[in-house]
């Protein structure tokens, strides 16, 4: 049996699609192992079948004629296997056109003619006639702010923070809904509530912040009826709507949202509504024509119910939800009339207190003022339920304040908030650890894909920076479908570069003042295209966001100059290398000149690849010569002929290694000094955002496997399971944001909720588990699991373009069983632990071979052991530290921080320097102790 799902990009999860020729993808299912799709029809309305020859089946050129705005098609799908099987139609696809037509935007943006207040949120309504059996009724809305509208009552979908944010002032997007069976015969009411949201944030840092969009908010809506008759009627915003403040009395992404009760004007929504206690709503000119949403809506995702209840030294109640989360509190609660609750949000706690100095001068605070007698509260009815609407908060804490009687915890949610994407990939393991980084991971793209990759969702930032995103782009395109999302993301990347002579800011949208270039951060413009096509299979992008990667190339050429190396210009860096004194984090171990130079290469590179794709020559020849001058100038100042860099930290080995920049001749001694840096510092993370994605590629590819191993199972500060043992439920934006002792990092930018060190996930899913992309779009896959040291059991899935797939891989005694399932009409290249190559086709598959061998021979210690050999036994480096934290705890934080483990120093010599005659004795008792177990081990 063969049956086939087809779907198509639908942003809102409804029928609506944002263009007239919406491509098509469809997974197969069958048992029949090695499928390979031979043809495909596809039906329109039950017309005649289009018959497209071959295997394509992601992302496919709509067959049919272009949509018409609102037009309705019922698409289905049958393939044929090589085989000559045929399989049944699919179920069918409904899609319509969810634009407008080119002059179709008609709706002009109203607020309230008189805030009395800067971003005064507000109600703004208008009624109106329906006289007849209507057909079809769509309303397209957008704000410059945020809105909900409702009709006749009811609000019109489930989404929130609607339109979300994009570069207002080149691109705005509307929403398209379905909203017949909301009308009824007669008078109709269609009301919308505002608030400013992201287009009224006072944006920048230390001093400098200001304004950038607008004062106040304004909506904008367009009502299209549809009668059973023929006719077509419109209801726009403009002349003759009415508007007044609300219940809503302030809102801001960064301060939070404050609500009275009191002056909720019931029945607003509702037909027959006085409002001529309203003012005319202030009508303006429309600055840019919205274009359909193309990225999936935000909403209400899960909910969290408190975990614990606290009572802090300073007699403050704090609820915990055991999650670092992004949303808000839905409260439910009874009082007098004019009470009010207070909400404060916070990530973690410090000194048994709410932690609010990582926020800076985001307030992050709602509050409630109850309508008691006067409303839902009163005596006999139920209690008033409220929780925020244009707002957003990163936190697991809340503080609570004024609540009215005896707290009951069940009495308030945690409402997880996040844009809708489609959950793809997981990953698990035997290493319960290594399990909670993942999720940490997960919920760390959770928190922060919200309207648009931000860096974290809780202090007065929240921004769309594009050095985080570069980095995380692979690890968040296996987690979750991103590609609609960040596509969208792009355009607006492109429209802030083209308005900026070719520099992408460091932030998209751009809020910060005039853009400036910075390596990694610049350079999403063509790693993040690249990465949806290599995850996705998508094309299109590549040829959207071409210009955008020449233009940010052609630039860097320019800052170069004639010696193509990019020097001496402003740069982040290897941001955030836990080297960096806290208040300097750009002050990394790798220079960032080298850094520049060597995201320079990359590029140029990727756009004279992507050019190739694209089959623009002329293009691909002139990227490709930028790319080997660049090469050239790289390896000439930047590197020794015997592989040692002039910058001789991890962060520079790691990128001349994977962005392929060193010949493949010198990747043995480019690795071998990378192993030996990680060694030297204690098996510790010493890279920041650019060097983290990549330095445990840059090992397992030059042979180190056991040292990214110890990197990736260290539990010291810094490291990637440090923050795990602190009890971290997200990545953190530093590798010390919390210190061991419980306080937060002293440094001005402390975050725990910021994924770019999460990088570290693609790395667990390609080559710990063994699941990746051999070409795009997993059409042929590539399974490679690697048992490491101290896991019995890893495995990965993914929700592929062509249906899911499968890699997991097991210990059992002296051998390694591996599993893996490869959907229909894709293949994989197999290389399993034993070094065995093969291809295999579709269908479910398992393996079992030698496990590779473990060298766990030590040499026997003493004090006259090697600091190298001591840190490369685990078992000898604990005895260390446990001796010393007995005999001499005060220099253990400094053994630890700052020893260099190399060959040619003794642990005499050390101690000579640190410790007394106690901890020598302790250790060298130890150290016997354990060669004589050794021994008797070796001879059992």
């Amino acid at each position: 049996m063969i049956t086939t799902i087809l779907t198509a990009e639908r942003p809102s999860g409804d029928d609506f699609v944002p263009t007239a020729t919406p491509p098509l993808s469809w997974t197969t299912e069958t048992d029949t192992p090695d499928w390979l799709q031979a043809s495909a029809e596809v039906q329109r309305d039950g017309g005649e079948p289009v018959t497209l020859d071959g295997a394509e089946s992601v992302l496919v050129d709509w067959p049919f004629a272009p949509l018409a705005p609102r037009e309705r098609a019922s698409v289905r799908v049958r393939v044929t296997g090589a085989d000559g099987g045929v399989g049944d139609w699919s179920a069918p696809l409904e899609v319509r056109g969810g634009f407008l037509p080119a002059d179709g935007w008609h709706a002009a943006p109203i607020g309230l003619a008189s805030p009395e207040v800067y971003a005064q949120p507000a109600l703004l309504r208008s009624e109106f006639t329906i006289d007849g059996p209507v057909a079809s009724a769509t309303l397209y809305a957008t704000a410059l702010g945020s809105y909900q509208a409702a009709l006749n009552g009811s609000d019109v979908d489930d989404q929130v923070l609607k339109p979300g944010w994009t570069v207002y002032q080149y691109r705005t997007v509307h929403e398209t809904t379905d909203v017949t069976a909301l009308l009824t015969q007669g008078t109709n009411a269609l009301a919308i509530r505002l608030a400013g949201a992201w287009a009224t944030e006072v944006y920048g840092f230390r001093g400098h912040q200001r304004t950038f969009y607008a004062e106040q908010p304004t909506v904008a809506a367009q009502l299209v009826i549809e009668y059973a008759d023929g006719r077509v009627a419109e209801v726009v915003t403009g002349d003759g709507w009415r508007a007044a403040p609300g219940p809503v009395t302030a809102s801001g992404i960064y301060q939070g949202e404050h609500y009275d009760a009191r002056l909720e004007q019931a029945g607003f929504d509702r037909a027959g509504f006085d409002d001529s206690g309203w003012a005319a709503a202030a009508v303006a000119e429309t600055a840019v024509v919205p274009e359909p949403r193309r990225s999936p809506a935000v909403r209400r995702i899960e909910e969290l119910a408190v975990q614990e209840v606290i009572r802090t030294p300073a007699g403050a109640t704090v609820l915990d939800f055991g999650q670092n989360l992004v949303g808000w509190l839905r409260i439910r609660v009874r009082g007098e009339a004019g009470s009010t609750v207070t909400l404060r949000h916070a990530e973690v706690l410090e000194h048994g207190e709410l932690g609010t100095r990582p926020l800076r001068r985001a307030a992050a605070t709602d509050s409630y003022t109850l309508a008691g007698a006067e409303g839902a509260g009163a005596e006999g009815a139920g209690p008033e339920v409220w929780e925020p609407e244009f707002t957003f908060h990163g936190f697991r804490y809340a503080e609570i304040d004024g609540w009215p009687g005896e707290l009951d915890p069940a009495d308030i949610t945690a409402v997880v908030v996040h844009s809708d994407m489609e959950r793809t990939g997981w990953f698990d393991s035997s290493h319960e650890l290594v399990n909670r980084l993942h999720e940490n991971v997960v919920w760390g793209l959770r928190g922060n894909f919200l309207s648009l990759p931000t860096d974290c969702p809780q202090r007065d930032e929240r921004l769309g920076w594009t050095g985080d995103i570069q980095v995380f782009a692979p690890t968040s395109a296996f987690l979750y479908d991103t590609r609609g999302f960040l596509a969208s993301w792009l355009r607006d990347l492109w429209l802030d570069q083209k308005n900026s002579d070719g520099v992408v800011p460091f932030t998209v949208p751009n809020v910060l003042g005039p853009a400036r270039p910075a390596a990694a951060w610049g350079d999403a413009a063509a790693v993040v295209p690249w990465v949806l096509h290599e995850r996705f299979a998508d094309r299109a992008v590549l040829t959207e966001q071409f210009d955008s990667m020449r233009a940010w190339v052609d630039l860097l050429v320019r800052l170069a100059g004639d010696n193509s190396l990019w020097e001496g210009d402003f740069q982040f860096g290897d941001w955030l290398d836990p080297t960096a004194p806290p208040e300097h984090p750009a002050e990394a171990a790798t220079h960032a000149d080298i850094v520049a130079t060597a995201y320079l290469f990359r590029s140029a590179d990727l756009t004279a690849r992507i050019a190739a794709l694209l089959g623009r020559t002329e293009e691909e020849t002139t990227y490709r010569d930028i790319a080997e001058t660049v090469r050239a100038a790289f390896l000439a100042e930047y590197v020794t002929p015997a592989g040692r860099m002039m910058s001789d930290a991890q962060t520079g080995y790691a990128m001349a290694i994977m962005f392929d920049i060193a010949p493949t001749e010198q990747h043995e001694a480019l690795g071998r000094r990378l192993a030996d840096l990680v060694r030297e510092h204690g098996y510790r993370i010493r890279t920041g955002f650019v060097g983290t994605p990549i330095i445990q590629d840059a090992l397992t590819r030059t042979g180190h496997l056991d040292t990214a191993t110890r990197l990736l199972l260290q539990t010291e500060n810094p490291s990637w399971l440090y923050p795990v043992t602190m009890g971290a439920t997200t990545v953190w934006e530093r590798w010390d944001s919390m210190l061991p002792d419980g306080t937060i990092n002293p440094g001005q930018m402390t975050s725990f909720n910021h994924y770019a060190l999460g990088a570290i996930a693609d790395w667990l899913h390609r080559v710990v588990a063994g699941l990746a992309p051999a070409e795009p779009g997993y059409r042929v896959i590539r399974i490679a699991p690697t048992p490491i040291a101290g896991f019995d059991s890893a495995s990965a899935e993914h929700r592929t373009p062509y249906g899911p797939a499968r890699v997991a891989w097991r210990r059992d005694g002296s051998r390694i069983v591996v599993s893996a399932t490869v959907p229909p009409n894709s293949s994989a290249e197999v290389s399993l632990p034993d070094g065995t190559e093969l291809t295999v086709g579709s269908g479910e598959h398992a393996f079992t071979v030698d496990a590779p061998r473990a060298d766990e021979t030590y040499a026997p210690l003493g004090l006259d052991s090697s600091l190298a050999q001591v840190i490369d036994d685990p078992a000898a480096y604990a005895i260390v530290i446990e001796s010393l934290t007995e005999a001499a705890p005060a220099i253990v934080k400094d053994v630890r921080a700052h020893t260099v483990w190399l060959p040619g120093r003794s642990v005499g010599e050390m101690l000579g320097r640190h410790a007394s005659g106690t901890a020598r004795d302790l250790i060298e008792t130890r150290f016997e102790r354990l060669n004589a177990e050794r021994a008797a081990d070796a001879a059992a």
